[in-house]
C-alpha cells in the first residue's frame, strides 16, 4: 500500500495543477480535493 501511495501523491499533483492552469477558479476545489484524498491515503497507509 505504501508504494501506491508513493505514486498517487505526485499524480494527483501533476493533475492539480494542470486544472488550475487551465481553470484558475477551480483552485479552492483542486486544493480541497487534493488535501482529501491524501489525508484518507495516509490514514489508510497507516492502519494497514
Amino acid at each position: 500500500m505504501t508504494a501506491n501511495v508513493v505514486l498517487i501523491q505526485p499524480l494527483a499533483a501533476l493533475i492539480a495543477g494542470i486544472l488550475i492552469l487551465i481553470v484558475p477558479r477551480l483552485l479552492n476545489y483542486v486544493v480541497a480535493i487534493y488535501l482529501i484524498i491524501i489525508g484518507v491515503l495516509g490514514l489508510a497507509a497507516g492502519w494497514s
